[in-house]
């Protein structure tokens, strides 16, 4: 957590930037969902649970305080997202068995708006049996999934890994990415509609079958 920006004026900084990242993703853990949720998950912390998460130690008290619901709601509001977001897949991907296949899946936020009013969408992979979030990115309304692929997973070391997709992903240019940029495989969904490409499929396997048995 070190790793992420501190956006804050030194003058007037009474808690780590540390301790109030760790309180608040802890408490998200624990699925507390809005500031004020937060802020009650840090104050029924035990002194020694305080202590560990790097809480100010206030002397006169000879207590360990958490932030409050203000400190934390400034402090979320303003930090760079996409550093944490950056920093936790490459510590979710250190304690990670580095062979288990990866999903690629979008979704739209519910209740998560942009400033025009707009739903936010984001892409994300992560691991099948875990469901735990290796990577994720927005999908800027001007544009769709399928060249937010590359942006997904240019930080991320998939060598030798497989990765799966929805129908919408079948595209030559993502299949080449993967197999010669990232050095990884895949397997992506075809779905009737998809008539070209399920056509190509289907060609491709009668030409592994002998003649004889290609009528069957």
């Amino acid at each position: 957590m070190q790793q992420i920006p501190e956006h804050r004026m030194p003058r007037g900084v009474r808690h780590r930037k540390r301790s109030i990242l760790a309180i608040s993703i802890c408490a998200i853990i624990c699925n507390a969902w809005s500031f004020a949720a937060i802020a009650e998950w840090a104050k029924r912390c035990p002194q020694n649970m305080l202590k560990r998460l790097s809480c100010r130690y206030n002397a006169k008290t000879k207590r360990y305080e958490p932030p409050s619901e203000p400190t934390i709601r400034r402090f979320l509001q303003q930090v760079d997202a996409e550093a944490v977001d950056k920093v936790l897949s490459r510590w979710f991907q250190s304690v990670g068995d580095k062979s288990l296949p990866i999903a690629v899946d979008g979704k739209t936020l519910c209740g998560a708006r942009q400033p025009d009013g707009k739903q936010v969408h984001l892409l994300a992979a992560f691991l099948h049996k875990q469901g735990i979030v290796l990577a994720q990115t927005q999908v800027d309304r001007k544009t769709n999934e399928i060249p937010m692929v590359p942006v997904l997973f240019d930080d991320l070391d998939i060598k030798d890994r497989v990765v799966t997709f929805d129908a919408l992903h079948a595209q030559k240019e993502t299949a080449r990415y993967l197999v010669e940029d990232k050095k990884a495989e895949y397997i992506f969904t075809v779905k009737d509609n998809q008539k070209t490409i399920k056509q190509a499929i289907k060609e491709l396997n009668l030409s592994s079958f002998p003649p004889s048995a290609r009528n069957n």
